[in-house]
């Protein structure tokens, strides 16, 4: 299905709602006969899935553990296969960073290396002003090489942007990072001869950094990922003629969102700040997009109990996305990540519309097995935008 050029022949401007909240890595698998959602306790979710029809989505394909970017692109209807981003072009516009058609960007971690290991990707999650620190000694003691210039920008916590300017610039690289603990650096490797100097130009980017933190015991290491250049894609104003928003506080999805041409609101750290942004840019857009990323943290550490609390923290602010009385709320998550593994995953993920249009199923609650026996079955998520435009009343006919 060319779902591109129908939803610019379809789709139709009108004044009605939607709200998408995608709860990130919220999809789990069962630790003593339950998952972290089945655990915890929803009363608003539950209410909510007993008026609305559910399913569960597949980001990619079955089987396919897709990254945040790919996974998101899907539940905003575009082809993950054919949109292809790099973490790094994500991470930089969410931050704020200004990329040039000649740079070239990358997410990084600060890590910790001991006796030749990786031994913690994420250097104990080291605090955002530590790093701030960090990246201005390495800005610092760095020289240009090559007509490339190179900065670093921090994040939260231990990650960071880092900026490589200069012509000829190569993202068809792999990611420099082993992706798991007690494994030794992994230098990228160019994946075209024409990335050749690319990849030497970062690999000994990366010996510098080591080098420049050798005296410390922790966050003495960079890894890289997510190499990438500026991409070219349609908006969400070209396609669904949306007047769209998001509400993140995490870089690499303000970037996100920034691509696809939604405002970002400013919103702060906490999750009562999501919903306060939330509720004050509600009257200039007609379609929002509200990130929230506890759950996938708590997945990622493999901590089954801050899970349900991340779950439970977020029910409670439900009733304040229906006070807003959105012509269609839907809830699902990008992608899944099972504490049992600490990673993003290839399991399927808990769907839910809430429309007056929506023909209600017999689930009673909100969680994998019992979204899996909705009416909206087992679908790729690429099909979620098409259903949330045509329950808004944005969707012509198709043919005579």
């Amino acid at each position: 299905m060319d779902w591109e050029r129908l939803a610019q022949e379809l789709t139709i401007a009108t004044p009605s709602k939607i709200i998408l909240l995608v709860i990130d890595g919220l999809g789990d698998l069962p630790i003593e006969g339950r998952t972290p959602l089945e655990k915890a306790k929803t009363p608003n979710l539950d209410r909510l899935t007993r008026r609305g029809v559910c399913g569960l989505t597949d980001p990619v394909s079955p089987g396919i553990t897709p990254g945040s970017g790919p996974a998101h692109l899907a539940l905003f209807g575009y082809d993950p296969l054919r949109y292809q981003l790099g973490r790094g072009i994500l991470e930089a516009l969410g931050s704020g960073v200004e990329v040039g058609k000649e740079d070239l960007v990358a997410r990084g971690n600060y890590a910790t290396l001991k006796d030749g290991l990786i031994i913690d990707r994420r250097a104990g999650r080291i605090p955002t002003e530590e790093n701030e620190k960090l990246c201005r000694r390495i800005n610092s003691g760095l020289k240009p090489r090559e007509g490339v210039g190179i900065s670093l920008y921090p994040g939260k916590e231990h990650r960071f942007v880092a900026k490589f300017s200069g012509p000829g610039l190569s993202d068809a690289l792999t990611d420099a990072d082993p992706q798991k603990d007690h494994k030794p650096p992994a230098p990228t490797r160019p994946l075209s001869p024409d990335a050749a100097r690319s990849a030497e130009i970062v690999n000994r980017f990366m010996d510098e950094v080591a080098s420049l933190l050798s005296d410390r015991a922790n966050a003495n290491a960079v890894l890289l990922r997510g190499f990438s250049k500026f991409p070219a894609l349609p908006t969400m104003a070209d396609l669904y003629k949306l007047r769209p928003a998001a509400v993140a506080n995490y870089p690499m999805y303000r970037g996100l969102a920034r691509l696809l041409g939604m405002k970002v609101l400013e919103t702060g750290p906490e999750t009562n700040d999501l919903f306060s942004a939330l509720e004050s840019g509600y009257g200039g857009h007609n379609f929002f997009y509200i990130h929230y990323k506890k759950t996938d943290a708590a997945g990622e550490d493999g901590n089954f109990e801050a899970k349900v609390r991340a779950i439970e923290e977020l029910d409670a602010f439900l009733p304040r996305l229906e006070a807003l009385r959105p012509d269609v709320l839907a809830i699902t998550a990008d992608h899944s990540t099972p504490c049992l593994l600490r990673s993003h995953s290839w399991h399927p993920n808990p769907f839910l519309i809430a429309s007056p249009t929506a023909f209600a199923d017999d689930v009673a609650e909100f969680s994998e097995r019992a979204c899996g026996r909705g009416h909206l079955g087992r679908f790729p998520a690429l099909q979620a935008m098409p259903l949330l435009l045509a329950h808004a009343g944005k969707m012509t006919k198709y043919g005579a």
